[in-house]
């Protein structure tokens, strides 16, 4: 059971778990739910708890098919628990809970609180709310109360971060749902964004990855066409600041003044994820994409011609309604041509409220797998002979923490390249730290990953590395046993991509 003080504040003995699905905005969100939690006195769960938390929120995602069953048989899982664990409860967010509302507390009467994409800062005042009252809070908002950014945050990563400059999306993608979830675009003030970056980097952070549904749109809300080609230039006069990286951006907003700023501008990454979807115009039109093949190549030949070593990936959905063999074939042709480094493949599946779910055409099931079958296999055999280019390179790697599974029995470190290729190195004498740069030499190349086997050449030891030396000291154990409220760091998932393409545009 828990108390809570005439302030309002939880007795810290609470825990909370926060479940994630989805793309970077959620990701990034639950971040920010995090920070809430910890702010109203709520302490994070072990890892590997699975449920046993005093508080269980489930930031869930919209753009799958089956997302809305899979969230229903998770809290159908936690129902016995907390009918046996008086005072816990679980709050449902996001996506899912924007689009379904009241139909989730009727689905599974147990959930405590649903709260919406616009309202994530109304998290722990539902919670105790919900407490007091002792019924359901089901509190969605129409439009963005806070902008994201000015929330607490927990950070997963002490030397990466997220940074939203914008929230929302104007297109109307055919197969995708999120612009009626998240809004139509809203923009930050460039201020207020490098504000935020620059009071990161004081705290250690050295790599940033921007954040938006369409991130290259930046300014249209603003009045100012130009405004992400002069933020990325404006990010590269942050001292301190060693690497910048953007997702998703847009074929039909990818203009050449970005193209420069990406180019001229030293801590902006060799790197690119571009979404294609498709590579057959017919399909692309259905989709209601603004943009056609040769203008999709016409953007990736310009990049190469201004960052040869530019690094390349996409988003490719197989099977939409309507798709031909003709169609598919335009799909490998693109990706023969692209030539992309990795490529997050995807078979179509409805999503419940967009205009495709109810076309004509819907492809049958044994099509779409075989065709997604020699997608797969083409791009592998391009992804292979792209990274094989890589072996002689020598390379910057800032090492990070967790990305490589077999690292411990290899002997192994595992870190990013500026491209954000992942890149296992030989563990050196020297201590290294997430954070740290290592300077190495590629010596083998596989279709997901490249090695150096050979001895590191040198060490950087970084502010970013210091500042993850400094969290993880702050959360060992005191020799009392007592723990302090931070609990061991990881770090997120390395972009280019979104993990659904209904978030992808």
């Amino acid at each position: 059971m828990s108390s809570t003080d005439r302030s309002g504040a939880v007795d810290a003995t609470r825990t909370y778990e926060v479940r994630t699905y989805g793309c970077q905005m959620n990701v990034h969100d639950s971040e920010r739910l995090s920070g809430l939690l910890e702010g109203a006195g709520y302490v994070r769960a072990p890892e590997g708890s699975d449920g046993d938390a005093d508080v269980v929120v489930f930031n869930t995602c919209a753009v799958r098919e089956n997302a809305d069953n899979k969230l229903y048989g998770n809290l159908g899982r936690l129902a016995p628990r907390k009918a046996g664990r008086p005072g816990m409860q679980i709050a449902v967010g996001g996506c899912l809970a924007q689009k379904d509302r009241d139909t989730i507390v009727r689905r599974a009467p147990w959930v405590d609180v649903v709260f919406g994409t616009h309202n994530i800062g109304k998290l722990p005042v539902l919670l105790e709310r919900a407490r007091v009252q002792e019924e359901a809070q089901v509190e969605i908002a129409e439009s963005l109360e806070a902008f994201p950014s000015t929330l607490p945050t927990r950070r997963e990563s002490a030397y990466a971060a997220w940074v939203s400059i914008s929230v929302g999306c104007n297109n109307t993608c055919t197969f995708c749902i999120v612009p009626a979830l998240r809004g139509k675009e809203k923009d930050r003030r460039p201020g207020d964004i490098l504000a935020e970056i620059e009071a990161l980097v004081a705290e250690g952070v050295s790599e940033i990855t921007l954040l938006g549904q369409n991130v290259n749109a930046y300014g249209s809300d603003i009045g100012d066409r130009e405004a992400f080609s002069k933020l990325l230039r404006a990010c590269g006069r942050v001292e301190g600041l060693e690497r910048v990286r953007f997702t998703s951006p847009h074929p039909r907003d990818f203009t050449d003044d970005v193209i420069a700023a990406m180019a001229e501008t030293p801590n902006v990454m060799p790197q690119l994820h571009m979404p294609l979807q498709s590579g057959s115009d017919t399909v692309l039109r259905a989709m209601r994409r603004s943009y056609r093949q040769e203008r999709f190549l016409g953007i990736i030949e310009k990049v190469r011609a201004a960052i040869p070593h530019a690094a390349i990936s996409t988003d490719i959905i197989v099977g939409f309604p309507g798709e031909t063999e003709e169609d598919f074939e335009q799909t490998l042709h693109t990706v023969r041509e692209a030539r992309f480094a990795n490529a997050f493949t995807f078979q179509y599946s409805k999503r419940p409220g967009t205009p495709a779910a109810t076309m004509d055409g819907q492809i049958p099931k044994e099509v779409v797998q075989a065709r997604y079958e020699r997608l797969v296999a083409l791009q592998e055999e391009i992804s292979w002979a792209e990274n094989k280019k890589q072996v002689g390179r020598t390379l910057d790697v800032m090492v990070a923490e967790g990305e490589g599974r077999k690292d411990g029995a290899t002997r192994r470190l595992s870190g990013r390249a500026p491209d954000n290729r992942l890149v296992h190195f030989t563990q050196p004498d020297e201590e290294v730290r997430p954070g740290d740069v290592v300077t190495v030499e590629i010596t083998y190349a596989a279709p997901h990953h490249l090695l150096a086997e050979g001895a590191v050449s040198a060490v950087h030891r970084t502010r970013a590395g210091d500042a993850w030396q400094k969290r993880k000291e702050a959360a060992a154990p005191k020799p009392a046993g007592v723990m302090l409220g931070l609990p061991s760091v990881g770090v997120p998932a390395p972009l280019p991509a979104p993990a659904t393409p209904g978030c992808a545009l």
